[in-house]
């Protein structure tokens, strides 16, 4: 089944690509894979998550939501340097960071979110960090990276 069929089965759209803040692109061919920048969980304009997951600003299950929305986008902008998301094969490596306060641990499963999303996509496992910072720009909750790999 084609990634774009899958996407409808699931009833997910892809959104448009989150427009950089900074110098940088949101995604870039390499070889045969396409890596995207850190996306940040930005639907429509807004910021759905903000502030430490752990702090009484965001719980640990709407960072988990937060997370998907960053797949999504990060998604999006390889697909679109891919030319299409039928040309992206799978996921190699994901890297989440999630907004943490000192005494909140549970990172990976708040990137579970982006993890959980890719694996009923692709339907496969990838490699992947869950890392716990002090903050995130645009005091986002949650930021991604990823790798995906090409189709020949």
């Amino acid at each position: 089944m084609s990634v774009s069929a899958r996407l409808e089965e699931l009833g997910i759209e892809l959104p448009q690509v989150v427009a950089p803040i900074a110098s940088y692109a949101p995604a870039l061919i390499v070889g045969d894979t396409v890596r995207t920048s850190g996306q940040v969980p930005l639907r429509d304009g807004v910021m759905v998550a903000t502030g430490r997951v752990g702090e009484n600003h965001t719980s640990p299950a709407d960072a988990y939501e937060a997370a998907k929305q960053c797949a999504l986008n990060a998604l999006a902008a390889a697909a679109d340097v891919a030319g299409g998301v039928d040309n992206i094969a799978g996921v190699i490596k994901l890297t989440g960071y999630v907004a943490s306060s000192r005494r909140f641990f549970g990172q990976p499963a708040v990137v579970n979110g982006a993890s959980d999303l890719y694996q009923e996509i692709f339907g496969s496992l990838h490699v992947r960090s869950a890392v716990g910072v002090a903050v995130l720009p645009r005091d986002a909750s949650v930021e991604v990276e990823v790798e995906f790999a090409l189709r020949n």
